[in-house]
Formats: C-alpha cells, sequence, structure tokens
C-alpha cells in the first residue's frame, strides 16, 4: 500500500485493536508463545580476540541463513498499525521490552512456500527506549522471515524475536543473495563433528598429507584435506562425496559450505577419531585441524540479533 494511502488511514484506537486481536491473543497465551523449533537457544558469542574485528551491527550471514532457513516466508512490510499488549497478556516478556501487536501492509516478498495476503498481523517485542517508552514503528518498513499460522489467513509468526530487521537497501540485497543461495544451491549436508583423522608424512621433510572424515545427521560423507608441501603454503579443501579429492577447493566465505563447516565444526578434535596411535601424526592431525578452523574463521553472531527462545512471537 502507498504510504501516502497509510497516511490518510484513520488510526484505531489501542483498546480497539487490542479487540480485534483478542482471539489471537488468546492462542498465543494457550501456546505459550513458543518460538519455533529453528530457533534454538545459542551460547552468547565469546568476547573477540585481541585484533580480531568486533561482528557486525546488523545480522551476520550466519544469522541470515539460520532465519532463511527457519522461515517460510521472508517479506517486507510496513506496519500501519500497533498497539501495546497489556503484561499481564504477555508471559515471557523480558524486562525492558514490551510486547506488541502489530498490522501490517505486505510490500515485497523476496520468497515464500506458503500464500500471503496484503494485509498482516503478528506479535513481536521490541525494546522499550532509554525513557522506558514504547517505539512507534507505524510507517516503518521491516524485513520479516515468518511462518504462516495455520488456519489463520493474514496472521504470521516471526521465527525468532531476531526476525523482525529494519528493511535497509543493504540487509535487503544481503537477505536475496541468502535465499537464493538455499533455494538453488544443493541441500549439504549437516556436519555434526570429526568421526576419524588420519595424518601421513611425504616423502621429503616437511611434506605430509591428514585427511578428516566428518559425521553428518544423515551419514553423508564428507571429509577435509590438508596438504603440505616444502616452501609452499598449506592447502585445504572439502569434498561432500564420498570420494577423497586432494584437489578439493576451500570452503568460500559467505558461502552455505563455509556456513556448514564454520558453524558445526567442534572446536577441538575428538580423542576417539585418530586412526593412529603415533602421538607425531596426532600433533599433525591436530595442527592441520587448527589450520582450517583459522581458515574458515569464526560463526560470528551479533549480540543484538543472534536468535534466542522468547514469548511474542505467536499472534
Amino acid at each position: 500500500m502507498p504510504a501516502t494511502a497509510r497516511h490518510t488511514t484513520s488510526r484505531r484506537s489501542p483498546t480497539a485493536l487490542l479487540d480485534r486481536a483478542a482471539p489471537a491473543l488468546a492462542l498465543a497465551l494457550l501456546a505459550g508463545c513458543a518460538t519455533p523449533g529453528a530457533a534454538q537457544e545459542r551460547p552468547a558469542p565469546s568476547p573477540p580476540a585481541a585484533g580480531q574485528a568486533l561482528a557486525p551491527a546488523g545480522p551476520t550471514y550466519a544469522e541470515l541463513v539460520e532465519l532463511g532457513r527457519a522461515a517460510q516466508i521472508t517479506l517486507i512490510a510496513a506496519v500501519a498499525d500497533q498497539a501495546r499488549v497489556p503484561p499481564e497478556r504477555a508471559p515471557g516478556l523480558e524486562p525492558g521490552k514490551v510486547r506488541l501487536y502489530l498490522e501490517a501492509e505486505t510490500e515485497t516478498l523476496l520468497a515464500g512456500r506458503s500464500a500471503i495476503g496484503q494485509s498482516l498481523a503478528f506479535l513481536a517485542d521490541r525494546d522499550l527506549d532509554a525513557r522506558g517508552r514504547v517505539p512507534d514503528l507505524e510507517e516503518e518498513r521491516y524485513l520479516l522471515f515468518a511462518q504462516a499460522v495455520p488456519g489463520r489467513a493474514g496472521e504470521i509468526q516471526l521465527v525468532s524475536p531476531a526476525a523482525m530487521l529494519p528493511a535497509s537497501p543493504e540487509l535487503v540485497e544481503r537477505a536475496r543473495l541468502v535465499l537464493r543461495q538455499i533455494a538453488e544451491g544443493p541441500p549439504l549436508p549437516q556436519v555434526t563433528g570429526v568421526r576419524e583423522a588420519i595424518s601421513v608424512p611425504g616423502n621429503l621433510a616437511g611434506e605430509s598429507e591428514t585427511q578428516l572424515f566428518l559425521e553428518t545427521a544423515g551419514g553423508e560423507p564428507v571429509s577435509l584435506t590438508v596438504l603440505r608441501r616444502p616452501g609452499m603454503a598449506p592447502e585445504w579443501g572439502v569434498s561432500w562425496t564420498d570420494i577423497v579429492d586432494p584437489a578439493a577447493h576451500p570452503a568460500q566465505p559467505e558461502t552455505l559450505a563455509w556456513y556448514g563447516l564454520a558453524c558445526s565444526l567442534p572446536r577441538d578434535l575428538p580423542d576417539n577419531a585418530f586412526l593412529q596411535a603415533e602421538a607425531e601424526a596426532q600433533a599433525r592431525a591436530r595442527e592441520d585441524y587448527a589450520f582450517i578452523l583459522g581458515e574458515l574463521g569464526e560463526c560470528a553472531r551479533s549480540p543484538s540479533t543472534a536468535p534466542t527462545p522468547s514469548a511474542g512471537q505467536t499472534p
């Protein structure tokens, strides 16, 4: 809906708007305002090491992947009306936040596995301002990652408290890229750990090859290889097939392959993964594994946007 049309629409009183939302609020209370399982609790990010760049203020690549995968619908919408939900009807509300019932107008559908209408309604928990006042979201545009509410046309459920983001052009473009990767890329196995590790020396001093065979949720084969040659920088690669490819390439940043490794690999090799008892072989495998982790970098998440369980997502 054009912005001028929204300006000319008469605003309902908060009481009238909450009366309109009563069935939705009742359902939220009965459901415990549960967040979908895709937004699982995550440990707080570790403080950055000396010299390490701080995470960006907005959502990181990893967060956008998780939001995009959890959502049935990703869209841009403009808030048309809002009403504060009384605290007694907002179980699980965190201190310093307010639960809002929002009505919005769809502007752009970025991705969707479910039909979506022009008018939307949903609940969202937002921060109070420094003076403890309720933020005014009307006329603001947001990027929403949501699920449709079965049997309730026009109502959506945010997939996490981090799933309502100001729709800046830069963020929308980043989200489009991630959603395109999810839609067009081949499904990659979910890495759950390291199953086996073996490292053998070459014929020359300083030459070696380490192979790491990963565990996956569905038992699919994934392996990592590190090659070291005298006078050359070490090289590593990942193979997503049952063939160990010595010419495999590294996972590139901001790709699903990178996400699948950087956000899933354990920080250390488990002791039961080694196929060799020799201390030298184990030390070399640990060094090569640490090299891969260093090349991948941190699976960064922003404290302000990392998905965590919260109430207030079901209208």
